[in-house]
């Protein structure tokens, strides 16, 4: 089951901009400071009948710490069912395995879109959440990324699995390269552990290769928005024509 929608809220111009070409904004609230710079986006909103609290500052209201004056609220935006992905030709999905950083979220929804792939999985609990921040760092990504918020990411990869992806898990440990994995021209689910602790014990079970990313310095691990956006860019590599 989908769950009933994300980014109830969003804050930042490019995120709120992006809602709002969206059609999900239903009222804005602007720092009155900000009124001038922002004033092609404020008469699109008018435009478009949208009601505007001008206030001193959305510091109050605000989520993230630089909400650069703006703060919209928002229709929320649907989310999708695992088979969504199955049904596509040749899908090529991120999952993140308890992501706890909503930046980090949002870059890997970023990365994601920017590289082609066809959907984000993210646990619905001791997740971060898909929250104002998440939007802001995404960047308007995750107006057009297609999102299934699971309870369980193992349960997840077991049902993409029988659906007939290949599940690839990112983990800093593994000897066997991402780089060059034909696997990646096949359907596939990625998997990106959580922050330091890497893929959960049984996400870890549900994969069908474990890869590392290889690396010349003496650097542990990457961070997880790092490791998932080459993960997502090598994947449109190799199926690159030529690729």
């Amino acid at each position: 089951m989908a769950s009933a929608g994300i980014g109830r809220r969003v804050e930042g111009i490019h995120a709120v901009a992006a809602a709002l070409a969206a059609g999900r904004v239903t009222r804005l609230h602007v720092e009155d400071r900000r009124r001038r710079l922002l004033g092609d986006l404020l008469a699109d909103a008018a435009a478009a009948g949208i009601p505007t609290d001008v206030v001193d500052d959305v510091g109050a209201i605000a989520e993230s710490s630089t909400p650069q004056g703006l703060v919209a609220d928002c229709r929320p935006l649907p989310t999708v069912d695992l088979d969504h992905f199955a049904a596509e030709d040749r899908p090529a999905v991120l999952v993140v395995d308890h992501v706890q950083d909503p930046h980090n979220l949002g870059a890997i929804a970023r990365s994601a879109l920017a590289a082609g792939m066809t959907g984000l999985v993210a646990p619905a609990e001791r997740a971060a959440p898909f929250s104002a921040v998440a939007f802001k760092a995404a960047a308007g990504a995750l107006e057009r990324l297609p999102v299934a918020v699971v309870h369980s990411v193992a349960d997840a990869l077991a049902r993409l699995s029988d659906r007939g992806l290949w599940v690839v898990g990112l983990d800093a440990g593994s000897g066997t390269s991402l780089f060059g994995l034909d696997l990646l021209t096949e359907p596939v689910a990625v998997v990106v552990g959580a922050e330091g602790s890497g893929l959960g014990r049984l996400v870890g079970d549900r994969c069908d290769v474990v890869v590392g990313i290889p690396m010349a310095g003496p650097t542990e691990s990457l961070n997880a928005s790092v490791a998932a956006a080459l993960a997502a860019f090598e994947v449109q590599r190799v199926r690159r024509p030529g690729g």
